[in-house]
Parts: structure tokens; sequence; C-alpha cells
């Protein structure tokens, strides 16, 4: 999941550079820092990798690749050779292209989860006088028409997600559901940060609806500015109908020289002292089934009980073929 509001268009190299004692006694690292790669909207808090560092001796350095399709075509041509050691954020629309092209050492591992749904203005609604929709086929309406936006299936992780939903919901079907989602005059972008923060009518466009994520909501909560009272609702709503399940993943790349050191940093990924930041800065839900939720999750962020989604060996195999597909149907 790729969300920040407070660093919405960063794009630079962030060194995180914080050095502490090795707890190892002799066993000292080889190294003595690792690269970590990750998608543009991957932002941490301020002293993420301090526990790390302090365990180990090593510091790490986040490396910055647009977004998750960016990011793998990177490492995809990289493979072998990586600019880093270890990345994160594949999400399961993209692992098997990352796996296909070798990018991996050994297996990736699953570190966090979300629902890409589709958002809506609340306040946008209510001076229009209409409701929410709340399923797929809602989004046909005529009452809705030129309300979505939502981002290029070919270029955008959540659009590709959106994607998978419909094909999900209606199978073999969905071409003809897409036939009439364009006929309603729905908008598509490039990217997320386009679509939510150009479009979508929160941030001055004219869409009341857009493709994002159901954490959504308490990040706009948090980064209210000026903030919000203390029982404010949400600004924004989710359509609990139309979610796809998004799983990330990270893995150490082939070709690192680090390949030990590296797996220790997988192993704080998934540690609970690393999952417990993820779900305020990264608005994603931790694999880490001992990590309790924030209240702002609890209070702000709906449960999606049945999301949409589709076995990975699916995806791998149709996927080129699907977005051939849907490139004749929406970007003709």
């Amino acid at each position: 999941m790729k969300y920040s509001l407070a660093n919405k268009t960063s794009r630079l190299v962030i060194a995180l550079t914080f050095v502490g004692l090795t707890a190892c006694g002799s066993d000292s690292p080889k190294t003595q820092e690792l690269t970590l790669l990750a998608y543009e909207s991957f932002t941490p808090p301020a002293g993420a990798f301090d526990a790390f560092t302090a365990q180990t001796g090593i510091k790490v350095t986040i490396a910055l690749s647009g977004d998750a399709g960016e990011m793998v075509a990177k490492a995809s041509l990289t493979a072998g050779n990586p600019e880093g050691d270890v990345m994160w954020g594949v999400d399961n629309t993209f692992i098997s292209r990352a796996t296909d092209s070798e990018v991996f050492d050994g297996e990736p591992v699953a570190v966090d989860y979300g629902d890409v749904c589709v958002n809506y203005d609340i306040a946008a609604l209510a001076e229009r006088g209409i409701d929410a929709p709340e399923t797929l086929d809602d989004l046909l309406s005529s009452q809705y028409a030129s309300m979505l936006v939502i981002e290029n299936a070919t270029t955008s992780s959540p659009g590709l997600a959106f994607l998978l939903a419909t094909i999900a919901a209606f199978g073999d079907d969905w071409p003809n559901y897409w036939e009439k989602l364009i006929d309603n005059d729905v908008l598509i972008v490039d990217s997320w940060s386009d679509a939510y923060y150009t479009s979508f009518t929160r941030y001055g466009g004219d869409r009341p609806f857009v493709v994002s994520y159901a954490t959504s909501p308490p990040a706009e909560v948090i980064f209210a500015d000026p903030p919000m009272a203390q029982d404010a609702p949400a600004p924004t709503g989710v359509a609990t109908e139309t979610c796809f399940r998004q799983t990330e993943y990270a893995g150490i790349l082939r070709g690192t020289n680090d390949p030990a050191e590296s797996q220790l940093l997988i192993d704080y990924l998934i540690s609970k002292d690393f999952q417990t930041l993820l779900p305020e800065s990264l608005f994603v839900y931790p694999i880490n089934a001992d990590v309790e939720l924030p209240e702002s999750f609890i209070k702000y962020a709906p449960q999606i009980s049945q999301p949409f989604t589709l076995p990975s060996k699916d995806i791998a195999t149709y996927r080129e073929v699907w977005l051939e597909q849907w490139s004749d149907i929406a970007l003709r």
C-alpha cells in the first residue's frame, strides 16, 4: 500500500543513518550499511530503524523508486546486480513479475496488507444531495455519471487492483462492465497522487469518487490541517463492497553482497517493533498478529469483511492479457 498524506510528493532518497552499538559481541556483521529499496511513499517515522541498528550495528539507507510497478520494472532490469539489498512493497498484483525476473534471492515474505476501494467525499455528496455508492454495480448508475476518477491499470498499483476487483466480481463479463463504466464518463489518470490530490473533490477537483484505500479515512483525520475536533467523523467514506485485497511483500535482492545481513533486516521488518509503526505511517495493516491496531484504525477504518481476491497464479497467468483487453476498452 502506498499512502502518505504527509509526504505526498517525495521522490528523494532518504538516508536513515542511525548508528548504534552491536549486541553481537565478536560476531560483528560483514557490512555496516544496507540499502532498502521501496516505493516512493514508503515513509516510516524517524527512528524506525534505531532498534535494528542498536541490535546489529548496521545502518539502513532507504532508496525510493517510484510506485510499485516502476520499482519492480527497475529491479527486473538489474536482477542479479541490484541497486540495493532488500526490497519492500511489491504487492500481490506485481509479485509474479518480480519472481519471474528472479529479482529475489529466495522467497519474499508478506509484510502488510490492505484494501483498495472506492472512496467518496462526504461533504461533496451532501452538497449534491445524493447517497454514496456501495457496490461496483452502483457506479454504473446515471446519477453517478462523471463522478469517479480511477488510476490507469497499466501504470498504477491501485488502478490494477480496481481492475482485478471487477474481474473477480464479474468473471468473463468484466469487459462489459468496463464498457458501461466508460460510458458513465469515468476519468482515468496515471497515478494515485493525480487521482487523489488533483481530481478528487476533497482536494479541489471535480470528482467526488476516487479509487484509494480503506485506510484513507484515518489518514485524512490524522493529517487534517487544521486539526479536526476530537469526535468529528472522517471527511471521506469507503464503498466497502468495491474492495480488492492487497498484500505487500519484502525480499532479499538476488546479487546482494550481504545476504546474511539482509536476512537480519527482513526479520526486523516483520518484527513487532517495526510492524507497530506501519498503521499510522504507511496506513496498512501489519502482518504480525501480535500488533495491536491504533485507535485511529479502530474508529475510522471500516472493516472489509469480504474483499475481492484472485489467486496469485491467475494474476500471473492472465494479467498481461487482461491489461491489453482493458486498454482496448478504457484507453481507446
